[in-house]
């Protein structure tokens, strides 16, 4: 096979196959959460669940009093990944193009000097998160291998895209395709490994809230 007729394939049956095996798996991720079912509360509510389960996605999504060194270094490098994961994502213009022809419209792009600062700051924290990991002793103890798999396959898009756009080595052709096979392993798995936090995330912090409130505490 050679390199364009790789790069047809990653762009066509490739790209659809992922893109399904990531919507179906978020949807069963979806329904295996919801269906765990919790037993009846037989107590008379004291408190609005619904928005006490809103108030906790939003407050622990934030920096509060008495947070640890650690808990700080989690939101700061979390968020500055997320910040570039996404900046390059949705505001490059290649990806935008890519959008465009999936969706049917577009958006406007950012500068690429805005994009490549935040991709590389993005990168910054993902090698940050990974020496904490391999230092702190209680974040080593607890994880494991998924946690690396998650690293490999979230770090790996972000350099691979960001050489694609400043090519220093290999045919642009040959880039693109193992750029665009690092981000369709990274859609396929996503639903089944601990990157399915995306939307995982929401709804544990939603049910802790919930039940507080239905006992009329804060969670």
């Amino acid at each position: 096979m050679t390199e364009i007729e790789l790069l047809s394939w990653l762009r066509g049956p490739g790209f659809q196959i992922s893109v399904l095996i990531f919507v179906f798996g978020l949807v069963y991720r979806i329904i295996q959460h919801l269906s765990l079912g919790r037993s009846a509360n037989l107590a008379a509510p004291r408190g609005n669940s619904f928005a006490s389960g809103l108030s906790t996605i939003w407050r622990r999504s934030l920096f509060h009093e008495g947070m640890s060194y650690r808990g700080y270094f989690t939101l700061i490098a979390g968020y500055t990944f997320h910040l570039g994961f996404l900046v390059s994502l949705f505001f490059l213009s290649q990806h935008i193009i890519m959008f465009r022809s999936v969706l049917g419209f577009g958006w406007p792009a950012l500068p690429p000097a805005i994009v490549d600062m935040t991709a590389l700051l993005g990168m910054a924290a993902l090698i940050a998160v990974f020496i904490h990991r391999l230092q702190d002793p209680v974040v080593r103890k607890l994880a494991d291998y998924q946690d690396y798999i998650a690293w490999v396959l979230t770090f790996v898009p972000l350099v691979s895209g960001f050489i694609l756009v400043h090519p220093v080595v290999l045919s642009y052709t040959m880039l693109l395709c193992i750029h665009i096979i690092c981000a369709e392993l990274l859609l396929i798995a996503i639903p089944f490994t601990k990157l399915s936090h995306m939307v995982s995330i929401f709804i544990a912090r939603w049910y802790n809230g919930a039940i507080a409130g239905y006992k009329g505490v804060q969670s």
